[in-house]
């Protein structure tokens, strides 16, 4: 009988690929009406139960926004409408809106917030104030994610910081804790993990134990993202692309978020308790390039794990 210790293998270290793949599994995605009307068929493109997000753009008709949350429903998707308090006119049509949701398209799930019109349509400016009304419990809604801004939002914090902003995210976990609907935070992008990393750690620090559905730009022309990136308000991370626009070698090449992504998903795999559980892409180069680049970087299509 041998008397040496018995000895366990190590585990093999999880390699760069591995844990990208597993960071963007169940990931989220974001679509407008005008823009799912030029998908044929979306299952040919994302994961059988994908969330996908339909935004609310300002003018956007209420008729269009239900029609393509039926679509989507329909053919299998986890539908995630926007609901931006700053362009509902007042309770009667948050109501009406939701109830059209949940009995023309199944949907009993919500983003909700302030939003960014120029002016405030009714007598909401803020998503506390859509939380606040109960028609959402009321209406049986299981599923309530709200907004958060790794580089700070200067609508909230004209200042700059976050004071305005951790408050509110604690105000909304004292709010899970009244509602039966599960709650998470879906961020803004941004294109530099350090400030994301930091923000998140913040946010653990502020008391506030959300699930993270981090924001991710999906592969893009560099042109088209940095136009994007001024108009939300994308701060110290937005120095990545107007480095890469001062290299004559790769302006004309499309970005792609492998770096972000990459260093997210080593964080996380270094870190399994890390409050960012999900990516949420906004598919800002095209639904279909979006939907290509992910499947490349999980091998295959996955299944959504959507949390």
């Amino acid at each position: 009988m041998s008397l040496l210790p018995f000895m366990k293998k190590k585990a093999a270290p999880v390699t760069a690929e591995a844990s990208t793949a597993a960071f963007l599994k169940g990931f989220s995605i974001e679509v407008m009406p005008r823009t799912a009307e030029k998908v044929e068929d979306f299952r040919a493109l994302l994961p059988e139960g994908t969330r996908v997000y339909i935004a609310h753009i300002e003018g956007t008709p209420i008729e269009d926004m239900v029609r393509t949350a039926a679509r989507l429903s329909g053919d299998g998707f986890d539908v995630m409408p926007h609901f931006p308090a700053r362009i509902i006119a007042d309770a009667a049509e948050l109501g009406d809106w939701i109830t059209r949701y949940r009995d023309e398209a199944g949907v009993r799930q919500g983003l909700i917030l302030a939003g960014n019109p120029a002016s405030q349509r009714g007598s909401f400016s803020t998503s506390m104030q859509l939380l606040e009304t109960g028609l959402f419990d009321k209406a049986g809604f299981t599923r309530l994610h709200v907004a958060g801004h790794p580089e700070g939002n200067r609508d909230i914090d004209p200042a700059g910081g976050d004071e305005n902003v951790m408050a509110a995210l604690r105000w909304k976990q004292a709010f899970s804790a009244r509602t039966d609907a599960a709650m998470a935070i879906t961020t803004q992008f941004a294109f530099e993990s350090g400030p994301v990393i930091d923000w998140a750690n913040r946010v653990r620090a502020a008391g506030v134990d959300l699930p993270i559905h981090i924001g991710i730009a999906g592969p893009a022309k560099l042109q088209t993202l940095i136009k994007f990136a001024m108009s939300c308000g994308v701060g110290p991370s937005l120095r990545v692309l107007q480095k890469r626009a001062m290299d004559v070698t790769r302006l004309l090449l499309p970005y792609e978020p492998d770096e972000i992504v990459t260093e997210l998903a080593a964080h996380k795999a270094a870190n399994p308790d890390f409050n960012i559980e999900q990516v949420h892409f906004f598919p800002l180069g095209g639904i279909r390039t979006n939907a290509e680049w992910a499947k490349a970087r999980m091998g295959g299509t996955p299944a959504a794990k959507n949390g």
